[in-house]
């Protein structure tokens, strides 16, 4: 099992590429399955996650090749099986965004019940609630959801709770419904607006998305597209908190720095000092006393969960306390644990947690619990003094390109290894 090994105390300086986002490259590559004509995606990220959703589309009967790096190109015209099994699912809980499209291309479609995970339930009672009113049966058979319509006809939609995969699969089954959907109350991301303009490229009707209200007047069928994947903005704000927590100075190119606003704005309030030297670029520095500062947790476009760990690094190190509140998931603290290990001063209730800044972290061996998690776990290992060991870094590997690589390339001393 492959680990990290971190050396802290250097001061990251220089330039770092964002690649891909992982959390639109998934429903973009499911959104495939929509049209018997190839759909090619361009930008994709040498991602783990990337790598499972190709081999769930080949093994429904896809072909999927690569004419040219970080590009697939996808033909789902001899779909031979309907079902997401398992062994997939329980890696990938991206792996449920198939339900959509094979339920409204072909009437049928048995996807694994996801199981637990590590920051909280995450149940699709939203998805099945959404398909039902859509005009599909919907049952539970030996631990697989299984989903059956002989036309899916539209509907107004409710999300009780903001959910993005929710909304990309409602988006996407929609697409070939009858009539005309209105999804309200739906998932505002970047994310999602990348998945219509992908479907619109199809021939999908979709209107307002990216707001809370959004409609999809059904077509007949979708046609190919080719598509570039919008820069993940998770891996842009864990590199903003690489820079401020090492006392850095880095550019970051290939971003979308107006995904990311509230990111920028919460770090620029802790003391770091953020610039936009053009549409597509960020350059950070670190101010030379990081301030402690609370944030909460909310849908897009808030402060994103995503970057709820990063952040908490961060303030270990601050001046003052402060206070985090975590909204949107109900066990996603996981990391404090072995920041304590460190020497942090976190004190966790419920969904509370309350930081004490103590300005210095220490080496240590660490156990990473999820993928953002283990990017606060680097982040702690680049600040803290001597060495820190992290265990179960193929969380990591998820949804981070090369991420030991990128920051080795602006100074840290870092580098895998396996026992």
């Amino acid at each position: 099992m492959d680990k990290f090994k971190i050396t802290g105390g250097q001061r990251l300086e220089g330039k770092i590429q964002i690649s891909g986002a992982k959390n639109s490259a998934l429903p973009c590559m499911a959104a495939a399955l929509l049209t018997a004509e190839p759909v090619t995606l361009h930008n994709l990220p040498y991602a783990r996650d990337i790598i499972t959703m190709r081999r769930l589309l080949e093994d429904l009967g896809s072909t999927v090749l690569m004419p040219e790096l970080r590009t697939l190109k996808i033909a789902a015209s001899k779909i031979e099986t309907f079902e997401a099994p398992y062994e997939l699912v329980k890696t990938m809980r991206a792996s449920v965004l198939a339900l959509g499209p094979l339920l409204a291309r072909f009437g049928q479609a048995r996807v694994s019940l996801p199981g637990g995970c590590a920051i909280g339930q995450r149940p699709i009672d939203l998805h099945l609630a959404g398909f039902e009113k859509l005009g599909a049966t919907v049952s539970l058979e030996g631990g697989d959801v299984v989903a059956r319509a002989e036309k899916l006809r539209g509907r107004e939609i409710y999300f009780d709770k903001v959910s993005v995969t929710g909304t990309e699969n409602l988006m996407m089954a929609a697409s070939l419904a009858e009539g005309t959907t209105t999804l309200v109350n739906a998932a505002r991301e970047p994310e999602i607006i990348d998945l219509a303009e992908l479907l619109s490229k199809m021939g999908a009707r979709i209107q307002n998305a990216g707001k809370s209200t959004m409609t999809i007047e059904g077509v007949a069928e979708l046609g190919g597209a080719e598509h570039t994947i919008i820069p993940d903005r998770i891996e842009t704000g864990t590199f903003i908190a690489a820079a401020a927590i090492t006392r850095g100075d880095l550019e970051i190119t290939g971003c979308n720095p107006q995904h990311v606003t509230a990111v920028i704005d919460k770090f620029r309030e802790t003391g770091a000092q953020i610039d936009q030297p053009n549409t597509f670029s960020l350059r950070v520095r670190a101010a030379d006393n990081i301030r402690a500062s609370n944030v909460t947790t909310l849908p897009y476009p808030g402060f994103p969960t995503d970057m709820q760990a990063q952040y908490m690094a961060l303030m270990t190190l601050a001046d003052g306390v402060a206070i985090i509140d975590e909204t949107i998931f109900e066990n996603r603290f996981m990391h404090a644990m072995e920041m304590i290990r460190m020497g942090a001063r976190i004190r966790v209730s419920g969904h509370r947690a309350v930081i004490e800044g103590n300005r210095q972290l220490m080496g240590a061996q660490v156990l990473a619990s999820d993928l953002r998690a283990s990017a606060s776990l680097v982040l702690a290992g680049l600040a803290a003094q001597g060495q820190t060991v992290i265990d179960r870094v193929y969380h990591i590997d998820r949804g981070y390109e090369k991420i030991e690589e990128k920051l080795r390339s602006v100074g840290a001393d870092i580098e895998r290894f396996r026992d």
